[in-house]
This record gives C-alpha cells, sequence and structure tokens, in this order.
C-alpha cells in the first residue's frame, strides 16, 4: 500500500547539448528568414529608389493614388511636377510615384 518515493537520477548534461538543442535551429531558422524576407525586401526597396531617381520629362506614371500622368518638371529636392489633364499640373514628391508605365528616351547630348 505504502508507494515507495521515486529517485530521479542526477544525470551529466550531454557535451555541447545547449549548442546543438538551441543554438544551431536559431541560427537556421534566422538564416531562413534572411534569405526569405529580409533580403528580398532590401533589393525590392533598392530598386524602387533607383526608379524613382531616374525618372525624366515625358515619363508616364502611376502615383500611389492611383492617377495616371506624365512627368513635366523634375525639380530639386525630390519633387516633381505631374500633368494628370490637358493643362492641369500637379505637383508631387518623387515618393508618391508608385511605377513608371512608359519611360523616354534621354535627350541626345548637343
Amino acid at each position: 500500500m505504502f508507494v515507495s518515493p521515486a529517485f530521479a537520477q542526477a544525470a551529466g548534461a550531454p557535451a555541447g547539448g545547449l549548442l546543438n538543442s538551441m543554438l544551431i535551429p536559431m541560427l537556421l531558422v534566422f538564416g531562413i528568414m534572411y534569405f526569405f524576407l529580409i533580403r528580398p525586401q532590401q533589393k525590392k526597396l533598392k530598386d524602387d529608389q533607383k526608379m524613382r531617381d531616374a525618372l525624366r520629362r515625358g515619363d508616364q506614371i502611376i502615383t500611389q493614388g492611383g492617377l495616371i500622368g506624365k512627368v513635366s518638371k523634375v525639380k530639386e529636392g525630390g519633387e516633381i511636377e505631374v500633368e494628370i489633364a490637358e493643362g492641369v499640373k500637379v505637383r508631387m514628391t518623387r515618393a508618391a510615384v508608385l511605377q513608371v508605365v512608359s519611360k523616354t528616351e534621354p535627350a541626345p547630348e548637343a
């Protein structure tokens, strides 16, 4: 009727147990996240910035608000002037450009 007390055996931890059981899987998860999430997003941001820096007069663009227009003037300080209808021009920042629909060729140097 009496239950004998159970005694836990004091076993030594295997050598490098923490390294094998915790550190290596965490490094693998971080590596996978870097190559599948972080790196592609950084590449996309870099490509978007290049596209905005390469804007020039005559490019047809789509803004983040959904407006389609033609760049009529590129100003200093990250600002552009876009013609959205005949005679209707708006000023906006380069950051508001979502996509370039058609590029114009650079003017030949004289």
